[in-house]
């Protein structure tokens, strides 16, 4: 019969080092997330843009983006400028980069008149070409809300009847 060693091994001593390597992988892991979720933070910007069928920017042009939030804000990309620092900022831009396409992204609840007069200030500053930024997806008849739902009754739809003579 064979009953093992006689001989006696000491016990192993407690490790009193930390072991780095899994703390790396879970830095890593970590450092991984916050790359992928950083640009998606920047973005909280909630606009109700108009919708439409035919919304594709265009590719590989280099263009500006220029925002007007529902209270009537500028975001001129990251930067929120007042009237007169937009129409200068619009200005300089034209000058660096004078084939660039204005990408004009409003609210739908911003009055038509405000961005008639962006257009008017980028035309100014010498940026003809403008785009405006929309959602895709179905759109119904003028005065019509995407969902088909037409607005309840003595609400402005936009279209108007001409008068008779």
């Amino acid at each position: 019969m064979k009953f093992g060693r006689l001989e006696r091994r000491e016990a192993p001593k407690p490790m009193g080092e930390i072991n780095m390597t899994p703390l790396i992988d879970v830095m890593l892991v970590l450092l991984v997330i916050f790359i992928i979720s950083a640009p998606l933070m920047g973005s909280a910007l909630k606009l109700d843009l108009p919708k439409s069928d035919a919304a594709s920017p265009a590719p590989g042009a280099s263009f500006i983006a220029l925002v007007v939030t529902p209270e009537g804000e500028y975001l001129l990309g990251e930067d929120k400028l007042d009237a007169k620092a937009l129409r200068e900022r619009l200005a300089q831009l034209s000058q660096r980069q004078p084939d660039a396409e204005l990408r004009l992204s409003a609210d739908q609840s911003v009055p038509y008149g405000k961005v008639a007069q962006l257009i008017g200030w980028a035309q100014k500053a010498g940026l003809n070409r403008i785009a405006f930024v929309a959602e895709t997806g179905e759109i119904g008849e003028i005065g019509e809300k995407a969902d088909g739902k037409a607005p309840p009754k003595g609400a402005a739809t936009g279209a108007t009847t001409p008068p008779k003579r």
